[in-house]
């Protein structure tokens, strides 16, 4: 009886600890390399506050995993406390979604040697940012020529205000056809909300009317539907 009574209870145990392993519906696991100690921090913006979801202490192994309950994808972010600075480099931004994520960067530059597979919305946010890195060098560039402009006192070689206007322009419609092409990811709201939340109100309509009923139910279309909403609301009392 006494072997009968152990061996429940081993059950028992086995069964918790297997419940325990399948809390929540994202595994994140990474490796930093170099990291020898310090703090892994997992947040998530909520009412324009980071806040932490999951803290992660690295003493001798620089590998790590956490398991997070995730109710819809979004935007997640990775801080490196080094104890030391608060470098930008400290903080990486990735798009989470349920399921398995990997993140593999380095000590030394934690944001450039970052590598993150796992997430097809994450693919697509890495996509999206090549192309914004080159309207950013271009603008970069038209701000350099009128520099030199001034410094010499010299005409510019062209109307920077007026190319940098058209750069603006293509940068907006690159992102809104961007969020278009992508309606069933959940990217595209994401896109709408943080890098066309003030272009015209017609494009953020295409925009939401172009999301599949999935992604139209998740968290950033739940939001860019109610962005929407009050902006023309706003826009009806001028």
């Amino acid at each position: 009886m006494k072997k009968i009574l152990l061996a429940v209870a081993a059950l028992a145990i086995i069964s918790c600890a297997d419940e325990k392993k399948e809390e929540g519906n994202l595994h994140i696991t990474g490796n930093v390399k170099g990291l020898k100690q310090g703090k892994l921090y997992i947040q998530k913006i909520s009412d324009t506050a980071l806040v932490a979801l999951d803290s992660i202490i690295i003493d001798g192994d620089s590998n790590f995993k956490s398991t997070l309950q995730l109710d819809s994808p979004e935007m997640l972010y990775l801080y490196l406390d080094r104890g030391e600075t608060n470098s930008i480099d400290n903080n990486l931004m990735f798009f989470a979604e349920p399921g398995n994520i990997t993140i593999n960067t380095t000590l030394d530059k934690f944001f450039a040697d970052a590598k993150i597979t796992g997430s097809k919305n994450q693919k697509a946010f890495e996509d999206y940012r090549k192309i914004m890195s080159r309207f950013s060098d271009s603008q970069l560039a038209l701000t350099e020529e009128k520099l030199r402009a001034f410094q010499f006192n010299r005409a510019a070689n062209i109307d920077v205000d007026s190319e940098n206007a058209k750069l603006l322009k293509r940068k907006y419609l690159f992102a809104i056809n961007f969020a278009i092409n992508n309606k069933d990811k959940e990217i595209a709201p994401y896109i709408a909300l943080s890098e066309v939340y003030d272009a015209n109100i017609k494009y953020l309509d295409t925009i939401n009317n172009s999301l599949t009923p999935k992604v139209a139910k998740s968290k950033y279309g739940k939001m860019l539907s109610e962005f929407i909403g009050k902006r023309k609301e706003a826009e009806q009392k001028k």
